[in-house]
């Protein structure tokens, strides 16, 4: 299993760099649009989500994203007109009203989970590749160090009830891997932060990656699966290998507000 993940690492990585910093901001968007599509069938399979409300998520949540790279400013109207669509969806091709909101939660949630957190990302692409680059690093940085970190000396459970094989150990090593990623991508491509600041954004990203894991571990555990799919050899799906960048996403965004970097 760990020769798997490395080796799938070791040839998608390079190729996923090079895309993201050498294409134009248009190719990001589809290659958004494609992981949205893949991580919301993931979630929608998980949740039995089928026919048409399936069908009609998935073009919604293409259409969140869309609109957060043409029209950024129109992107939390076309958020709640997605929901409102879902609950229309459902009025119209059930006429039994029970279990109305069990039908309608699943696909609410994962248009607000997967396409609705990845706006963010898509408004962080327009202060250039590198800033997407600093995301990832650090976020799958911080995976790598919890799963290797956890799996050698890790012995105390986190979350016992939400994932069993998580540890306080892995969270540290978490931590860790925020920084180590932060403080790498910032001394090759960006420079915009101090060694200090750095240090505190890898550890809020290092934070939020085990709490991201978590949520996404809390929706596997309820829905009975283990991975949100097989797509990626030795890794699980791709809900599972984005379920930390999803919630880095809008906190790098915010501390890119805060700081006068992001100006919109």
């Amino acid at each position: 299993m760990h020769l798997k993940r490395l080796i799938v690492a070791a040839v998608f990585l390079p190729a996923i760099y090079f895309y993201i910093m050498y294409l134009p901001s248009g190719y990001f968007l589809l290659i958004l649009i494609l992981t949205s599509l893949l991580a919301m069938s993931e979630f929608y399979h998980m949740y039995r989500v089928t026919g048409i409300l399936r069908y009609s998520c998935l073009f919604l949540g293409s259409l969140i994203i869309l609109v957060s790279y043409i029209w950024k400013e129109y992107t939390l109207d076309v958020i709640m007109l997605s929901l409102i669509a879902v609950m229309c969806v459902r009025l119209i091709i059930k006429r039994n009203p029970l279990a109305a909101l069990h039908d309608i939660s699943p696909p609410a949630v994962g248009l607000l989970y997967i396409p609705g957190f990845f706006t963010f990302q898509m408004q962080i692409r327009t202060l250039g590749p590198e800033w997407i680059i600093f995301l990832y690093a650090s976020a799958w940085m911080s995976d790598s160090m919890a799963y290797y970190l956890g799996k050698g000396i890790g012995k105390r459970k986190l979350y016992r009830e939400v994932s069993p094989n998580k540890t306080v150990a892995g969270a540290a090593g978490s931590l860790i891997g925020g920084v180590i990623g932060a403080l790498l991508v910032n001394t090759i491509f960006i420079s915009s932060f101090k060694t200090f600041s750095i240090i505190l954004i890898g550890i809020m990203i290092g934070a939020v990656s085990v709490i991201g894991d978590l949520i996404e571990s809390m929706f596997k555990r309820d829905a009975g699966v283990k991975d949100s799919s097989l797509f990626i050899p030795g890794h699980g799906g791709i809900l599972d290998k984005i379920d930390s960048a999803l919630f880095a996403g809008p906190v790098l965004y915010w501390v890119l507000k805060f700081a006068g970097i992001m100006k919109y």
